[in-house]
């Protein structure tokens, strides 16, 4: 099991440490570094600072958001910073929900999530193959553009610049259970939000068929600390805000998702409080054992022992939200 370091997205503003973050886990033998966006920072321009002054570790968006560009743009993007780093591009895409898509994005959230996803990695994979112009008639992209709107006058282009790599890694951030399965035939990798090694059954039936290579990334914060409790904290805030509060007290992917892990009612209590607008009552009411199980907190022991559950899984790459050296280094070291 290789190790990344995830960054997220920025707050109000550029985190200064981030950039020492990721020569430290370069330096650790770290494989892989994220960045992510949602609506504020984007995942590129962060991820081409730190391909700058960095030479070995690559480089990943988990995620870019589709709405926010198109597919041709998107894989623009890859392609060169996949030139400008030597080949250490990895390029991690997911839908985002409803309220971001059309809140933020201003464009409608696809009726068929599974459709426009495949038609956006369609073309990306065209674009990076460079085999002839792009061309998809496609229900939510179309290349060249044929609405009545139109002039008529697109047409079918290849891209200028020669791809380094045709094979540039695609991955997927999936949620639902049709999704995930998509997602085994059409990329190279998963890169699941919440995982939880002792209950891999959630996911048993989507990852039936797998490809050799195929990459399995989950995101877990970790945290080397003698006060389990405290540092479950940022783990707990974070739940309360993804499960509260992206996306809508009928449609929100997150919340499902820990419904279907096994704490139905404890979502839902989640995000009538913080919907509510009781944001506290909302992280407090996150279950300690959910938030413990898809993290890594606590003394070093606590953590070996907790980081043998992943290692003996199916994940290939356990991306790790972790706020300082110490714990970039009491992972390394642990899973050496």
């Amino acid at each position: 099991m290789r190790l990344g370091l995830a960054l997220g997205y920025w707050g109000r503003g550029p985190d200064p440490g981030h950039v020492a973050l990721a020569q430290e886990a370069e330096r650790l033998g770290y494989d892989s570094v994220w960045t992510a966006e949602a609506w504020g920072s984007d995942a590129f321009t962060p991820l081409t600072w730190i391909a700058a002054q960095t030479s070995r570790i690559r480089l990943g968006t988990a995620v870019a958001q589709m709405a926010a560009r198109s597919p041709v743009t998107t894989a623009m993007h890859a392609l060169t910073l996949d030139h400008l780093s030597g080949g250490r591009m990895m390029l991690g895409l997911g839908l985002s929900g409803p309220q971001v898509v059309e809140g933020w994005y201003g464009r409608p959230f696809p009726r068929s999530p599974l459709t426009a996803t495949r038609e956006y990695v369609d073309v990306i994979r065209q674009v990076l193959r460079r085999e002839g112009p792009v061309e998809l008639d496609g229900r939510f992209h179309a290349h060249p553009y044929r609405g009545e709107d139109g002039t008529g006058l697109g047409k079918a282009l290849k891209p200028i610049t020669h791809p380094l790599r045709a094979d540039l890694p695609v991955l997927l951030g999936a949620e639902g259970p049709k999704n995930i399965a998509q997602t085994t035939r059409i990329a190279d990798g998963w890169l699941p939000l919440y995982w939880s090694p002792t209950r891999t059954d959630v996911y048993e039936a989507s990852l039936t068929y797998l490809d050799e290579g195929f990459l399995i990334a989950p995101m877990a914060r970790a945290k080397v600390c003698d006060d389990v409790s405290e540092g479950l904290l940022p783990v707990k805030a974070m739940l309360g805000f993804y499960i509260g509060g992206m996306g809508h007290s009928a449609r929100n992917f997150h919340a499902d998702l820990m419904a279907r892990m096994g704490y139905e009612a404890e979502a839902r209590r989640i995000q009538e409080l913080f919907l509510a607008g009781r944001r506290e009552e909302a992280v407090l009411a996150v279950p300690d054992a959910f938030a413990d199980e898809i993290s890594l907190v606590g003394p070093r022991a606590r953590i070996a022992e907790r980081l043998e559950l992943w290692r003996k899984g199916p994940v290939t790459d356990l991306l790790v939200l972790a706020p300082d050296p110490l714990t970039l280094r009491t992972l390394a070291e642990l899973n050496s």
